[in-house]
């Protein structure tokens, strides 16, 4: 498939790389799925601005979803000689493109709330995993990243009791990598810690937006993601 780019670093746009599932990483020289790698685009001003939605217009430069990926890029010039020109580059590149994909997060996360498929507050959660629904009508449960240690424990001990109760073995996500302040403002409450994402189309959403942002912040941890050749300038 990237044997046929005139050029493997940049697609031709987001409308003519719909089909693509796998790109190059400009920096680790690596084909990856397209849901492991982030997608960088230059702005009318010249600036090299994440796409975090895949959507926005003009060529595009993927790289591994890995803060130590996106950083080496910056330090190595590697736009420049990506998109062929001078562009803008942000020293905060990286951290910029953490909170991008936090907020990304959060915004599905209040699409979920809109749809009905979320429920908040730590009793209602709880009643919730308790209830007949308890595992199988839950698609995830959600902490916020700063919540106090016993009430997470005591719910996560539930999901592990309904899932030994019904005897799976399917890994149930369990997603902490919201602060309580981002939740409050994604769920238009005070205070939440816990809430419960339900089975629907807008979870599906929330959840492919959140794996990405956990690659993102511990892809270092993972030796396959995005590890930078040792003969890099």
């Amino acid at each position: 498939m990237l044997a046929a780019l005139a050029d493997p670093e940049l697609d031709n746009g987001p409308r003519t790389e719909r089909s693509a599932t796998v790109r190059l990483c400009a920096v680790s020289r690596k084909v990856r799925p397209v849901g492991e790698l982030i997608r960088f685009v230059v702005s009318p001003h010249g600036e090299v601005v994440p796409d975090i939605k895949r959507k926005l217009p003009g060529r595009g430069l993927w790289l591994s979803a890995s803060r130590q990926v996106v950083a080496e890029a910056v330090r190595r010039h590697q736009f420049a000689r990506g998109f062929k020109r001078d562009v803008r580059v942000a020293a905060t590149l990286a951290a910029d493109t953490e909170r991008l994909l936090a907020s990304s997060v959060a915004e599905a996360l209040a699409v979920a709330a809109k749809a009905g498929q979320v429920v908040s507050g730590f009793t209602k959660v709880e009643t919730l995993l308790r209830s007949g629904r308890g595992h199988s009508g839950v698609a995830a449960l959600i902490h916020a990243s700063d919540g106090a240690r016993d009430g997470i424990r005591k719910l996560d001990a539930l999901v592990e009791q309904n899932a030994g109760n019904k005897k799976e073995t399917k890994e149930f996500p369990i997603i902490a990598v919201l602060t309580s302040a981002e939740l409050d403002l994604a769920l238009s409450r005070a205070n939440v810690i816990h809430a419960a994402l339900l089975a629907g189309p807008a979870s599906r959403t929330f959840l492919s937006r959140s794996l990405i942002l956990v690659r993102y912040r511990l892809a270092d941890d993972d030796k396959t993601a995005g590890t930078v050749p040792e003969n890099s300038d």
